[in-house]
């Protein structure tokens, strides 16, 4: 259980987190403000509290591995990775530019740290399963991380994935749904509704939890008991803010992928730093 100093220094961190990512995307002029915003606590938490990973070896075999889905999301693991010093944190602002080896979209091979290539909707949980898979026959028993996008869970390919995760009893993959009603073409329950999704991912056999995907204890308490099951894969609902702490953007549609000049987002910047925002906690 979190300690209330482990908690504040997390918190600490996701603020940090926000500001590099939103330094980063300020630099670039354009991004994808929404969803990066709605992953910084979740992949503070994991990156942070629970991921063993080892920025001097980003490849060690036994180590546990994230993919990404919702690849666009990538700027908040940069800067997580940068942090933990997988690379130079001068790369931040080199994002999506030419030459970088930082683009909008995760790939493995530019960015250490970086597990996966991803971005096309719908295909990171089957590489996810894959990978869970391929430790189980190599005798690993490190834990495989991913994370989907509510949106996202409009393809087919996700619910296939779901159903061969349980045939395989995939005990070791712990998946989170960034539910944060949101998607590039609107609103979910205007595009096309999922929920309700605890009831869809309990009934292709997954231990599923629904927790607030800002809040680090709801958050910390789901891991440690999906982390304790023995034979089901693990899906944790996070509700989310799509934009979170960026006030004008916060469950905006147009936050999908919004301009962000570099004088905007330090104002934005400027804010977290005094603490401003914290009526959107």
């Amino acid at each position: 259980m979190l300690s209330e100093q482990d908690l504040f220094l997390l918190k600490e961190k996701a603020n940090q987190i926000r500001i590099l990512t939103l330094e980063a995307i300020g630099y670039l002029g354009v991004g994808h403000v929404g969803g990066c915003m709605s992953l910084v606590e979740v992949l503070t938490l994991l990156y942070y509290r629970h991921m063993q990973v080892d920025p001097q070896d980003p490849r060690k075999r036994d180590r546990d591995q994230l993919v990404l889905s919702k690849g666009h999301a990538g700027p908040t693991l940069y800067s997580i990775l940068a942090d933990k010093g997988f690379f130079p944190g001068e790369w931040l602002h080199t994002l999506n530019k030419g030459g970088t080896r930082l683009p909008s979209h995760c790939d493995r091979n530019l960015t250490p740290g970086i597990d996966m290539t991803t971005g096309s909707l719908g295909q990171g949980l089957s590489a996810a399963i894959g990978i869970a898979l391929g430790n189980r026959l190599d005798g690993i028993n490190s834990t495989v991380y991913a994370i989907i996008g509510d949106g996202e869970s409009n393809e087919g390919q996700v619910w296939e994935a779901a159903q061969a995760a349980a045939q395989f009893k995939l005990n070791h993959l712990i998946v989170f749904t960034d539910s944060n009603r949101l998607q590039l073409d609107g609103f979910m329950n205007e595009v096309m509704n999922i929920e309700d999704l605890v009831a869809k991912w309990h009934s292709f056999g997954w231990f599923t939890q629904r927790v607030d995907g800002h809040d680090f204890k709801q958050m910390d308490e789901a891991v440690i008991l999906a982390k304790g099951q023995e034979a089901k894969p693990s899906m944790i609902i996070l509700d989310t803010i799509k934009g979170k702490g960026v006030a004008f953007a916060e469950n905006q549609p147009a936050n999908h992928n919004m301009k962000l000049d570099y004088a905007t987002a330090q104002q934005v910047i400027s804010m977290l730093q005094s603490g401003i925002g914290e009526e959107h906690e």
